[in-house]
């Protein structure tokens, strides 16, 4: 591993670290940086305020949310509770920190609630941290104008909130909406963008819908071979997997020299890469 362990490896901390700590709570990503993550990966969402929400769905999971009398959400109803149509104030009142994850059984319980970016930011801050923020925009076609903004509005209110906060040099964005990507691109030429690849994707034909070249590719773990990063890396590009979270799967990607991994478990991927 010697001779691997060189390259530097970009530890990113998923939603925090999930697998530790309620996802995508402001403990979770105080966590991770305790930890020594180099980048903090989130996912986020507009409400009815136009606020940036640290959300992974533009609604409230049943899998990981309480209402705020702390009662089960059917699954049946569950997009019935829409972030874009809801204010921060309705959203913060649910409990997404105490329910039992089935995936992440020992991942540590306590009362919490969806933050906004900004308290991200400001967290960061008072930590005097130097971390970095992969941040996701969750988009599909089927949310605009229902569950997100337009991509033009939706992009412009994550850009203004990023500028206001002084952080656009530790940010990059990543999106699987081409339309997004295709927006970041127009508002914010210089802003670094990540093409999130999913598992039933193929990267080259998804790359090839682009006008641009992305600055990363960030693909579904078991999508990549040697073979592949090494073909992607001559081309210019950085390949940052997800989610990857078996020690073997860590140690086959860094020793195919990708430049960061996107884990639950940030901890494992550290001890890792201090051996």
């Amino acid at each position: 591993m010697s001779c691997n362990s060189k390259k530097q490896i970009d530890i990113q901390g998923h939603r925090g670290c999930r697998g530790l700590l309620p996802e995508n709570s402001l403990l979770a990503f105080q966590k991770a940086i305790d930890l020594g993550v180099n980048t903090l990966e989130l996912d986020i969402a507009i409400t009815k305020d136009n606020k940036v929400v640290v959300s992974h769905e533009p609604y409230m999971n049943p899998t990981i949310c309480l209402n705020p009398k702390g009662e089960e959400i059917p699954d049946s109803l569950k997009m019935t509770y829409n972030l874009y149509e809801m204010t921060y104030e309705e959203i913060k009142a649910f409990d997404c920190g105490t329910k039992f994850h089935p995936t992440y059984p020992k991942q540590e319980k306590f009362k919490t609630y969806k933050p906004l970016l900004a308290e991200v930011f400001e967290l960061v801050k008072f930590n005097n941290s130097n971390v970095k923020f992969n941040i996701e925009v969750k988009s599909e076609l089927a949310y605009y104008g229902v569950y997100t903004p337009q991509p033009n509005a939706y992009v412009k209110i994550v850009l203004d909130e990023i500028e206001k906060h002084g952080m656009f040099n530790r940010v990059n964005l990543q999106s699987f909406d081409i339309e997004i990507l295709e927006e970041i691109k127009k508002q914010s030429p210089t802003m670094v963008v990540a093409l999130l690849v999913d598992e039933n994707e193929n990267i080259l034909t998804k790359m090839n819908k682009m006008s641009y070249k992305p600055d990363i590719i960030s693909p579904y773990f078991k999508l990549l071979t040697e073979e592949a990063i090494n073909a992607h890396r001559v081309k210019g590009f950085q390949i940052i997997p997800w989610t990857v979270n078996k020690e073997e799967d860590m140690k086959r990607l860094i020793s195919w020299q990708v430049d960061g991994i996107i884990t639950d478990y940030p901890n494992t991927l550290i001890e890792i890469l201090k051996k």
